[in-house]
């Protein structure tokens, strides 16, 4: 496509402008062909016609598409030209501050003049180990990939750092020097890294300086050389300088300053070390105040001395040759105040005992007189003779400063030297890295020798970055295979030609320095002899007969002549150098001892700049005589060798270009001034590298992201699978001419403007997309409007007519309710007058009718009436006749019934007084009395019938009597109620006329209180309103009083929360930071550690010789000893890594060696104890064999025997328990304290182990001169007995019974009951036949018996007695506490007021029965744990008796005893059930730890084990070492399995699997040793039978925390796995891969290629990342990894990923995009998904990509008003300030139809955050580990059940 046809209509271009440089306008008509004139509209809306040019018809450029504005890299711009490299640099300055930006192969830096947050130590980790494309321009980024091809190629590297005076030059070079040393590291241990650094503030103070355009302008050039071993390590480097400006030591101009050292002695002047120097402030000194500016603003030199003197000391510069250098320097000073007197015109004089020149020769060290002598002379040579001539003022004056330029000029160079010396290395350099900070392109309104050196130097260095650049072009066009055709590129030959060459300007220069009257009119003469006229790059001015003009690469420049000669000539007068050699002062005659023999002396112009040259060529050997020669070569002579010698180092390097631009001339941060930027892009280069490459094929794309990009201009049917093919076949038929554009290997290539034509036709295609979208929108808007309006005015015509018919119903409503109104009014009138006649009929009827009704109901009423009267008289009437008969006839009865019973009396006495006469005259009349009872019985019979009768009579009778005295009962209370009540009326009549009087009283008195309540009731209302109105207003006053209460109260609850929330925040923050501090030096350690043993292996390899005979040791035996090893001496305490406890527990520091010695010794007492104890079992068991012959024949010895066993176990397993106590108690005292005092000598815990070390050592004696008493006893019985073995006489049971009586306890009487058994077993006598009938012994036994019972009663009594009144105290000193505390409480209760009286009581209850209630948990618990361990005693020792009782009953008959001698019987016992335990052999353990631990491979047998089966396993060994009490053996077990998982995590440490497996069983097996330790928080959830497989012996404390570390060690370790395989991923599959395809549009990318984000073959994805992530997973899972353990795993990769995400988002301006964000979100999602998946949300994993997900939603939300602006600023609360304004400058449209972010808005956003606390720093660190925790797991699998497997080798091992 021809370029004119881009010139359309809307077409945007750049037309020239004298202030802005270039401007923006945009077409009004398309250009045809032939047009002269170009109508244009400027961007502020102003019309204008663009005339072209005639001649050349040269069009304006065009501009870029808004999308390719501000990338990263100015070749990747469509058109490439000046404007558009100038507008791209501003908006990416201005808009985005952005510094850096790729130009190609070169680095453009524009000085911020700003201090920026991107140097930290984080982005240059963020930039190691990046491509160079795949990052945003940095400086780094250039140092990284220097770095990298250094590496790569084994090539040198340099980097060339150019640009004007305070342009950044050496910030740039310092940069890049801290990348190296940061990233590298250093070979030794001398810091050689510090020390390159270390040389900067140096350098910096001796050749820096103010000027006007920069306050720390570089007034020399240097070159750095960086060497690296072969492991590209730093190991030293070397400097070279180039020019230094000595002018500036005599002369600034207005506002400059001299070099900064001679400020920084000023201000130092006041030290007691500078007193000697007489200085005095910076205006004092004529070489110090002549720029009138002596202070830098915000510098404070005094502190910047500092820094430079501690500079000079690390770099090896002593403090007498620092005395040395500030003594010269303040000499300068005072050389410099040096004045002359003028005699006549040609000589002058000094003023004698001149104070400045007495001063600078007492420091120099030389004569006075010498020195002014030949300050004001100077000596001719002639060929015949000699003589001395003086010289005028000016000249002496010059002489002056030309001797101080030198003198400063060779303390220069003494300097570098020194420093080049101090970072000298002595080991071999393998490459190195040169940094070649060098002076610019300079021009000026009057240009002189140095300026010409300069643009000379810039000549040379811009020619090589020409071939370089040509070179690279060349490569790329080969490598791709594209046809090569030759660039027309500027060479700048012929103009270093005109300045080197034969008969050049230099060579003319030196000519006419040689000649003796030669000036500079005579050489500007022959300049324009020989070249005017003849070099087209040579020109003369018009008005002047002394400048030249030179046309350079980058500017014509005039120089004028005046000084040339004089400046290259560098004259100083020998006499004065003479002085100085002869100078007492040592250090200044070393600066001018190698003067003649140097190769390339520092000589320089009066008013210019020195040359120095370090080089490392080696010099061609000295001919004689070459010294004077060499002395006499011209400043320009020298400054080209060092210049050629420059370049072929450069050569020999690949180059990396940083050009640095300074924006402004004022140092106004982020300003940028177009006229001076382009100025200096022109001088530097950069638009000639733009010019070269639009020059080619500027326009590189791959074929994929070709085809990604313009896949929307194909048709379904164009693309095909061959991408390449498809590719061609677009570009066949959207650009017709072929020369457009190349199809190379891999890439595609276009010329300039290609790219825009597609974007273009793409932006058409989108457009034409978009209206077609917006079209069918629109319409299906406009449908859906029609349809709402249309169904809208239906809804209208339906209320209409449904109002209209509404009202014609209404109508017909009305009507028919004024007829249905008429109807009922006729029918009301006639109804109304028929109501009124009936009325009147109905009310005549009824009075009429009622009359007569009336009549009839009064006489009806008198006849009823009347008849009630008679019947109520009638039957008063009837009722007195009968009642008067009635008691007629009732006394009438009476009468006769008392006469008739008055008449029986009477008879039945006759009687009675008849037979008594009779007995007593007729006494012993039997028979009479016979016949007379016999009557008497029959007339009784006959009275007991009689009596019936009248019984039932009498029944009769009193039923009637008692009817009828009911009722006379019932008429006498009848007629006692009348009575009452007839006395009731009187008294009520009484009481009534009372009450009359009383109410007439009453009445009275109540008219007269009725009359005093009125007046109180007024009163009282007013009193009230009165009251009301207060208590109204004492209301409010309360409300608003408990209003201000309850706002104060939830006002100070509010911040009470607050500051609980907060310090608990901060209280969990601190234990995060402790115990991350904790890990961190943990992990310090380790890597010493590993260190420590690789150093300790090279050693032992280079020092260990195999001698013959040695044999090797296998390597598992090699070492069991390890820091964590307790031997029984330890020496090595200060060695021990500092530990901390774990998190749940909290130990005090104790004094490790005493407690371990104590711990030994308790150790061997129990050991002695235990070999008692065995001797003991071992008789026991002799014994026991005899015992079963004996049992026949003395049945009461059994029980005894019996008993004795049994009280033989109380006693043993006391003594146990009382050891274990003490031990306990020990270690106790020794935990409660924390204060490091507690086992100093005299300190409690120290008392309590002197007291316990004391106890068991009197113990052990007691029991040993026991032993030896009992066994002389038992020899002397065994003496006494043999003699005596036939008789069995009472003599011989005497002595024993003595002996028994002198035993002191019972044990005694048991074991030397045992040994009389063994030695009379051959006798085999009963001890029960001592006498003859065995009446001694039934004595004895009964009195041992009796005796035992009342011990034991009286031990138990004593016992409880004690007990109880223990208890009985601590109740009394409870109930004096409970006393003292209530008597506290009560007083400050009745302090309180009844309320709160209340409340405290009822809190103080609460308080009282809490604690009584936790006291009683405590008791319960502590009564649990004590069944529980009485239960396990009681089932051994039911163990034990069964298997004696087994034992004995399978013993042979009595029948052999006699006849038969005894022989060892084998005792069967039952097979035991497995405790759990595996026991292996001393000399095993090596085996053991080999094939369990180092040779155990996770991925082949592990794979089928239990989880966590060896660390089961090493447990289970652990558990018998314990059981065995062997504490040697659990030592060594411990410290061969932790020595063992080292070696095998530093053998194979880069597995997953492998730290997995060994995370998983270190952790298992520090679980066993909490779950198993005996501890109740440990043993809460263990089984009853898991309790009895706790350890009884051993506190394994102290391992289990050095598990602990071990197992940190091992996370840290594991972690660093896991982030070194997905490390490589996550930018690739987070950012760069398009997850969704099509959403992202790829930008045409520039030379610096970045990765695609195209999935190729290699590429990784999302799914590589989750199938990872499952693979990490799935591998944990399968080890058994406690789940909390996994989920922590999994927070710290989510963390590293999302870390890593964000800080490459932070440094990547391509992945700040729209679609970008939503892939990055969806990435996110489908992150989140894995973690429901995996049951893993609850992990805090999703918490830790917060940032990033904010990051996403930052970059897809709008972003335009102050709302977006409020909504971003707290939705992005895990982002900080740095992180949201760096994303929103960032932010790059990929599309068109994207807008940029305003400035106006990202300053909103600051504005908004400005209050905002958060770290300043950009990126998240990702080398940032969460503090690990092991929360205790208990495992439910028992112990016993765990089977070993035969495939890990462990036959050696058996279950026990």
């Amino acid at each position: 496509m021809a370029a004119t046809e881009l010139y359309t209509k809307y077409a945007r271009v750049w037309i020239p402008d004298p202030e802005e440089v270039w401007k923006s306008a945009e077409l009004l008509k398309d250009y045809k062909e032939g047009d002269k004139v170009i109508q244009l509209r400027l961007e502020e809306g102003k019309d204008l016609e663009y005339c072209l040019d005639p001649k050349t018809k040269e069009l304006p450029p065009l501009r870029n598409p808004d999308i390719l504005v501000g990338e990263n890299d100015l070749t990747a711009l469509s058109y490439l030209h000046e404007p558009a490299v100038l507008h791209n640099l501003k908006v990416r300055f201005i808009d985005s501050k952005l510094i850096y930006t790729y130009c190609g192969i070169v680095l453009v830096a524009i000085n911020p003049y700003e201090q920026l947050p991107i140097y930290g130590e984080d982005i240059i980790n963020a930039y190691s180990g990046q491509n160079m494309g795949d990052m945003d321009p940095h400086i780094f980024a250039v140092a990284e990939e220097a770095y990298k091809q250094m590496a790569r190629d084994e090539r040198n590297q340099s980097i060339i750092v150019s640009g004007e005076s305070g342009a950044g030059k050496t910030v740039s070079a310092k940069y890049a020097m801290r990348y190296f040393a940061t990233v590298s590291g250093s070979a030794s241990e001398a810091n050689v890294e510090e020390k390159v650094l270390a040389s900067n503030p140096i350098m910096e103070s001796i050749g820096n300086a103010k000027t006007t355009r920069n306050d720390n302008s570089s007034r020399f050039g240097k070159y750095i050389e960086i060497g690296f071993d072969k492991r590209y390590r730093i190991i030293g480097a070397n400097m070279r300088t180039y020019l230094l400006e000595k002018s500036r030591v005599v002369f600034q101009a207005e506002e400059e300053r001299n070099y900064h050292i001679f400020y920084q002695l000023c201000a130092s002047a006041a030290l007691p070390e500078f007193k000697t120097l007489r200085l005095g402030n910076a205006n004092y000194f004529h070489y110090t105040k002549q720029g009138g500016s002596p202070v830098i603003d915000g510098i404070d030199d005094a502190k910047e001395m500092e820094h430079t003197r501690q500079a000079c000391t690390l770099l090896g510069i002593n403090d007498s040759y620092q005395m040395g250098i500030f003594r010269i320097l303040a000499g300068l000073l005072h050389l410099g105040n040096v004045g002359f007197t003028s005699r006549d015109a040609d000589s002058c004089t000094i003023p004698p005992k001149h104070e400045p020149l007495t001063i600078f020769c007492d420091l120099m060290g030389v004569e006075y007189q010498e020195m002014s002598h030949w300050l004001c002379h100077r000596k001719l040579a002639t060929a015949s003779e000699t003589y001395i001539k003086p010289i005028s003022k000016l000249q002496a004056i010059n002489a002056r400063d030309a001797l101080a330029k030198h003198i400063y000029a060779k303390l220069f160079n003494w300097i570098v030297d020194h420093v080049n010396k101090a970072l000298h290395s002595t080991v071999k350099q393998h490459s190195f890295i040169g940094v070649l900070d060098i002076y610019g392109f300079e021009t000026f309104e009057i240009n002189s020798f140095e300026q010409f050196c300069i643009n000379y130097a810039n000549e040379k260095l811009q020619q090589q970055f020409n071939m370089h650049v040509f070179k690279l072009e060349q490569e790329e066009y080969m490598k791709e295979q594209i046809p090569w055709t030759l660039i027309d590129f500027y060479d700048n030959q012929p103009c270093i030609n005109l300045i080197e060459a034969k008969l050049g300007i230099l060579d003319l220069l030196d000519e006419e320095c040689k000649m003796p009257k030669g000036s500079d009119d005579s050489w500007a003469q022959k300049l324009y002899n020989t070249h005017l006229n003849k070099c087209a790059l040579f020109e003369k001015p018009r008005m002047s007969n002394k400048a030249f003009i030179i046309q350079h690469f980058a500017d014509k420049v005039e120089y004028q002549c005046e000084g040339f000669l004089e400046k290259n000539k560098d004259t100083v007068y020998e006499e004065q150098i003479k002085v100085l050699k002869s100078s007492k002062f040592k250090m200044l005659s070393e600066l001018f001892q190698d003067e003649e023999k140097a190769l390339s002396p520092t000589s320089a112009t009066p008013s210019g700049r020195t040359l120095l040259s370090r080089t490392a060529v080696k010099p061609a050997k000295a001919r004689p005589g070459q010294a004077s020669k060499e002395h006499k070569k011209t400043v320009g002579h020298q400054f080209r060798n060092s210049l050629h010698l420059l370049m072929e180092t450069l050569n020999a390097t690949t180059p990396h270009y940083v050009r640095c631009i300074k924006p402004n001339d004022f140092k106004f941060p982020f300003t940028f001034d177009e006229k001076r930027a382009v100025q200096q892009l022109r001088a530097c280069g950069v638009l000639e590298t733009i010019r070269i490459s639009a020059a080619g094929f500027p326009s590189r794309w791959t074929y994929q992201e070709f085809f990604s990009r313009y896949r929307v201009l194909m048709k379904q049917k164009d693309v095909l699978s061959d991408r390449k093919q498809t590719c061609k076949n677009l570009l066949e038929k959207l650009i017709l001419d072929k020369d457009k554009y190349q199809f190379g290997k891999t890439k595609i290539f276009f010329r300039a403007g290609q790219v825009a034509y597609l974007e273009k036709i793409r932006a058409d295609k989108l457009r034409v997309a978009c209206i077609r979208i917006q079209k069918t929108i629109r319409g299906w808007l406009m449908r859906k409007k029609y349809l709402r309006m249309r169904k809208a005015a239906i809804t209208i015509q339906r209320y209409v007519r449904g109002y209209q018919a509404r009202c014609y119903a209404k109508f017909l409503r009305r009507t028919r309710a004024a007829i249905i109104l008429q109807k009922f009014q006729r029918m009301y009138v006639v109804r109304k007058r028929y109501r009124l006649m009936r009325a009147t009929t109905i009310v005549l009827q009824s009075l009429l009718r009622g009359y007569i009704a009336r009549n009839k109901y009064q006489r009806m009423l008198r006849e009823h009436k009347a008849i009630i009267i008679q019947k109520h008289m009638r039957g008063w009437l009837a009722r007195v006749h009968y009642r008067r008969s009635l008691k007629a006839i009732v006394y009438l009865q009476c009468c006769c019934r008392r006469m008739m019973a008055k008449r029986e009396l009477k008879k039945l006495k006759i009687e009675a007084r008849s037979v008594e006469r009779y007995k007593k005259l007729n006494i012993g009349m039997e028979n009479k009395i016979m016949q007379l009872q016999r009557k008497v019985d029959e007339q009784h019979k006959d009275y007991k019938s009689l009596l019936e009768k009248l019984t039932s009579l009498e029944t009769t009778y009193n039923t009637e009597t008692e009817k009828l005295r009911s009722d006379v009962e019932r008429f006498r209370m009848s007629e006692e109620e009348a009575k009452n009540a007839t006395n009731r009326v009187h008294v009520l009549q009484e009481e009534i006329a009372k009450l009359r009087k009383e109410l007439h009283q009453t009445q009275s008195e109540k008219k007269t209180i009725e009359e005093w309540a009125d007046k109180y009731k007024q009163e009282t209302e007013q009193l009230l309103s009165e009251l009301k109105e207060q208590n109204s207003l004492l209301k409010k006053e309360k409300e608003e009083l408990n209003c201000r209460i309850q706002d104060q109260a939830k006002e100070m609850t509010e911040t009470m929360e607050k500051k609980l929330v907060e310090e608990t925040k901060q209280l969990e923050l601190d234990l995060n930071d402790e115990r991350l501090r904790y890990q961190n030096l943990l992990n310090e350690f380790s890597r010493l550690e590993e260190r420590y043993d690789d150093l300790r292996d090279e050693v032992n390899l280079m020092v260990s010789i195999p001698k013959p005979g040695h044999k090797r040791t296998d390597s598992t035996h090699s070492s069991n000893e390890s820091e964590y090893t307790f031997s029984s001496e330890i020496t090595e305490t200060e060695d021990l890594p500092l530990r901390m406890e774990e998190p749940s527990e909290k130990k005090a520091p104790l004094d490790m060696s005493l407690f371990l010695k104590l711990q030994k010794r308790v150790t061997e007492l129990e050991q002695e104890k235990q070999s008692l104890q065995d001797e003991l079992d071992r008789k026991e068991e002799q014994a026991l064999r005899t015992k079963t012959r004996e049992e026949e024949e003395r049945p009461p010895m059994r029980g005894a025997e019996l008993e004795y066993e049994s009280l033989k176990r109380q006693e043993l397993e006391s003594e146990n328990k009382k050891l274990k106590n003490e031990l306990n108690e020990l270690q106790k005292a020794l935990l409660e304290k924390s204060s490091p005092e507690v086992t100093a000598p005299g300190a409690p815990a120290y008392r309590v182990l002197l007291d316990q070390l004391t106890s068991v050592s009197e113990e052990l004696e007691v029991r040993k001169e026991e032993v030896l008493i009992l066994r002389s006893q038992l020899v002397s019985q065994k003496e006494a007995i043999q003699p005596k073995e036939d008789k069995n006489t009472m003599t011989d049971s005497t002595i024993l019974l003595e002996d028994v009586q002198k035993m002191k306890d019972k044990g005694e009487i048991a074991q030397a009951y045992i040994g009389l058994k063994e030695t009379n077993r051959q006798s085999l006598q009963d001890y029960h036949m001592l006498n003859e009938d065995g009446e001694l012994w039934l004595v004895y036994e009964g009195l041992k018996q009796t005796n035992r019972l009342l011990e034991s009663q009286l031990q138990s009594q004593k016992k409880s007695h004690d007990n109880e009144l223990e208890a009985l105290r601590g109740e009394i000193q409870s109930l004096k506490e409970e006393n003292n505390r209530q008597q506290q409480l009560l007083a400050q209760n009745l302090q309180l007021p009844p309320e709160a009286r209340i409340e405290a009581s009822l809190q103080h209850e609460i308080t009282r029965l809490t604690n009584e209630n936790l006291d009683l948990m405590e008791q319960l618990e502590k009564q649990d744990k004590t069944v529980r361990k009485l239960k396990k005693q009681l089932k051994v020792f039911a163990k034990k008796i069964g298997e004696l009782e087994v034992g004995q009953m399978e013993n042979i008959s009595p029948g052999q005893i006699i006849d038969e001698p005894i022989r060892p019987v084998n005792i069967p016992r039952k097979e035991k059930d497995f405790q759990g335990m595996l026991e292996y052999k001393k000399d095993d353990e090596p085996k053991l730890v080999k094939n369990l631990i180092l040779d155990l491979k996770p991925r082949g047998v592990a794979v089928n084990l239990i989880p966590g089966l060896p660390a089961y396993i090493l447990f289970m060994c652990v558990r018998h070492a314990d059981y065995l009490n062997d504490d040697q053996k659990v030592r060594s077990l411990l410290t061969s399995t932790i020595n063992g998982i080292k070696k095998v995590l530093k053998k194979r440490g880069d597995d997953v699997e492998t730290v997995s497996f060994w995370l998983s069983n270190t952790c298992r097996f520090l679980h066993c040793l909490k779950q198993y330790s005996g501890e109740e928080g440990f043993m809460k959830h263990n089984t009853p039978r898991q309790n009895e497989h706790c350890l009884t012996n051993f506190d394994l404390a102290e391992y289990r925390q050095v598990l602990s570390d071990l197992a940190i060690q091992i996370y840290q370790q594991l972690v660093r796995v896991l982030e070194n395989i997905l490390q490589p991923m996550i930018v690739s599959g987070m950012l760069e891969h398009e997850t969704i395809q099509g959403v992202s549009g790829v930008k045409p990318p520039g030379l610096r290629k970045r990765t695609s984000s195209i999935a190729d073959e290699g590429t990784y994805t999302l799914d590589s990342i989750i199938r990872q992530l499952n693979t990490f997973h799935s591998v944990m899972c399968q080890h058994g990894m406690d789940p909390e353990l996994i989920k922590q795993v999994v927070k710290q990769t989510f963390y590293i990923t999302g870390a890593v995400t964000l800080n490459n988002l932070l440094l990547r301006k391509d992945m700040c995009s729209w679609s970008k964000g939503m892939q990055i979100r969806y990435n996110v999602s489908q992150l989140e998904e894995w973690l429901r998946d995996k049951n893993l949300m609850n992990s805090g994993a999703k918490e830790t990509l917060e940032p990033l997900i904010q990051a996403a939603q930052l970059l897809q939300v709008k972003k335009k008003t102050d709302e977006d602006a409020e909504a971003i600023c707290s939705m992005c609360n895990a982002l900080t300030t740095a992180q949201i304004v760096k994303v929103l400058n960032l932010y790059t449209p990929v599309n068109e139809f994207e807008e940029r972010v305003s400035i106006s808005f990202i300053r909103t956003i600051q504005m908004r955050l400005r209050d905002r606390k958060d770290s300043p720093q950009l990126l998240m660190d990702a080398k940032h580990i969460f503090p690990v925790t092991f929360p205790f797991n208990p495992s439910s699998l028992a112990l016993e059940t765990i089977q070993i497997p035969t495939s890990l080798g462990l036959a050696f091992i058996s279950r026990v």
